[in-house]
């Protein structure tokens, strides 16, 4: 009897833990295409071909630095060499402990076009991007990390969207450049599989989940109204995305705005990146709960179901590993147990169904990251490394984000940025 039970309540589990990342794939692909075929396609153009503008506003560049004195020389020089007109960059240099700040003095005084605002304490992430917000007289604000290299022509695919005054920012399209290690090879499909083909899907279901904090374009107008940034949340960017949706703002998607990133490449900086995103996600969805329930926010009603079926399904692949080995230590024959982790036949068509998800990303992103597709081989590892990662992440950020003190201030965490190419 209790055999019976433990087979039918791990059917039922592993059944949802399987299928459900096996729906949302081909939900996120159908999503995706649709996107590219109705709004991508329309309007394909090389990312050095952007469509003329009719003018160009003033764009502030707002970069807050924290402990970048290895990585400000290459970033601000990158930035002198945008390809769009009428800008200005702020460096917010947040209480660096390093060299930071000498080095942004002997930039400021090569280019003429960078401005810095020197912070005796450190104030965090958020508190830097409203300081900086607060500094110029730009409408429209590019916010890039200080370790980012933008494309020459971002600000111009950024800027495309801002015809509609509803608009209140827009999101590029984060490619890795560390590609020395399994790890990076891996984040260089991750983000076209995960982050580049979600957010197009998102944008045919009307809102996304998040703008990516590493580069974003926002209408200074539309962050007033909302309080800029909140300097109590672990992922500002997650954040300031909800608050700008729930005031009905328009959140878009730029797949050419390219921002060259550094990523981490060992686990141990993994795992920190992604405990604190999944922590700030978490702390995010609780924010909003309780408004949630309101018609008015039925459009965030898909990426909210989205976000806590994805929590749901970590715990419940959580639950199998220990069932497994529970079973184990039961003494359940190898062949009762395995099931539950491995089923069958449709743990072939997930394999299958994951490198046809990051075949048709790479399909869509290859026009714009050149020789992205030879990081195909890499992605069968994929699944191994990220979700169980996923899993791990989401189980320990829930409670972390429920007993977190509110109102407690989001510092800088200094990340691993992996070995350069």
């Amino acid at each position: 009897m209790a055999l019976h039970l433990f087979r039918w309540i791990s059917a039922t589990a592993s059944g949802f833990a399987f299928y459900y990342p096996l729906f949302m794939s081909y939900l996120w692909m159908a999503g995706a295409l649709f996107y590219f075929f109705h709004y991508e396609q329309r309007r394909f153009a090389a990312v050095e071909d952007p469509p003329p503008m009719h003018d160009y506003p003033f764009v502030a560049v707002l970069v807050p630095c924290f402990n970048e004195g290895d990585n400000v020389v290459e970033v601000m020089s990158s930035m002198m060499r945008l390809k769009y007109p009428n800008y200005e960059i702020i460096a917010i240099n947040d209480g660096s402990s390093d060299d930071t700040g000498a080095a942004l003095a002997r930039l400021s005084a090569r280019y003429p076009r960078l401005r810095v605002v020197d912070l005796r304490k450190n104030q965090g992430k958020a508190a830097a991007l409203n300081i900086g917000a607060c500094m110029t007289r730009a409408e429209f604000l590019v916010c890039v990390d200080g370790d980012a290299v933008l494309d020459p022509y971002a600000i111009h695919w950024l800027m495309t969207h801002f015809d509609s005054g509803r608009v209140g920012a827009v999101t590029g399209n984060p490619r890795v450049r560390t590609r020395s290690t399994l790890l990076g090879r891996i984040q260089v499909g991750e983000f076209s599989s995960i982050v580049g083909l979600i957010k197009r899907a998102q944008r045919t279901y009307g809102r996304v989940f998040t703008v990516s904090g590493v580069v974003a374009c926002f209408r200074k107008k539309a962050l007033f109204d909302v309080g800029l940034w909140s300097t109590d949340m672990l992922t500002e960017d997650v954040d300031i995305s909800w608050k700008l949706q729930t005031r009905h703002w328009d959140v878009r998607f730029e797949p050419r705005a390219l921002c060259w990133i550094l990523m981490p490449e060992t686990m141990k900086g993994l795992w920190r990146q992604r405990l604190r995103w999944a922590t700030g996600g978490a702390q995010v969805l609780m924010k909003n709960l309780p408004t949630l329930s309101s018609w008015r926010q039925r459009r965030m009603w898909p990426v909210f179901i989205e976000y806590m079926t994805s929590v749901l399904w970590a715990y419940t692949m959580a639950a199998l590993i220990a069932m497994w080995l529970f079973a184990a230590w039961l003494g359940i024959p190898v062949e009762d147990r395995t099931p539950i982790l491995i089923p069958q036949w449709e743990g072939l068509l997930i394999g299958t169904t994951c490198l046809l998800q990051v075949a048709v990303s790479m399909l869509l992103d290859g026009r714009y990251d050149k020789g992205l597709g030879r990081h195909y081989y890499w992605m069968i590892w994929y699944p191994l490394a990220y979700w169980l990662i996923n899993v791990a992440t989401s189980v320990v950020a829930l409670p972390r984000a429920m007993f977190r003190s509110k109102g407690k201030r989001a510092r800088w965490t200094s990340p691993d940025r992996g070995l350069r190419p």
